[in-house]
């Protein structure tokens, strides 16, 4: 495992935190760890996420927002100078019912990129003592490269403010 540089890290948790838009925004999301072999990020219980009456079911559609979101965060750490990306394909198993009221924690890696495609995979399961796999996904991204990637962008914006 290598670790990036801390300064570049405090740049992509910036630059991911202010890019978040929407549901991305409302998830709260607390990057744990970040290493070149796979990012760790946790979402705060939210009973607004829930299925059920008795808000303990969470809805898919947030973990396959949260998966996406999460093999982003893994593909700016472990990839230089993108100056975009776009999800190409992404698959979600969920393995059981994602029934709790515990924090969600994601797992997740960039295991392969080419010049323009990123693959990723990911786990996702409850900040529970038996840390149960709720569901494990798979994703791949269109990349663009450039001089001018996402994090000299939002340097670049923010000192000209």
């Amino acid at each position: 495992m290598t670790l990036p540089d801390p300064k570049k890290l405090d740049q992509i948790a910036r630059m991911w935190n202010h890019r978040g838009h929407g549901l991305i925004t409302e998830m709260n999301l607390k990057i744990e760890k970040v290493a070149t072999d796979g990012v760790l990020v946790r979402m705060p219980f939210n009973p607004s996420f829930c299925a059920d009456e008795d808000e303990s079911l969470l809805h898919g559609g947030v973990l396959t927002a949260l998966l996406d979101s999460v093999f982003g965060l893994a593909n700016l750490v472990a990839i230089d100078r993108i100056s975009s990306m776009a999800t190409l394909d992404l698959r979600v198993d969920y393995l059981r019912p994602a029934r709790s009221r515990a924090d969600v924690m994601v797992r997740a890696e960039c295991y392969r990129q080419t010049r323009h495609i990123a693959f990723n995979s990911g786990t996702v399961w409850f900040d529970e003592p038996n840390r149960a796999e709720v569901a494990r996904g798979t994703a791949s991204f269109a990349l663009m490269r450039g001089e001018r990637s996402l994090l000299d962008a939002m340097t670049r914006s923010r000192t000209s403010k």
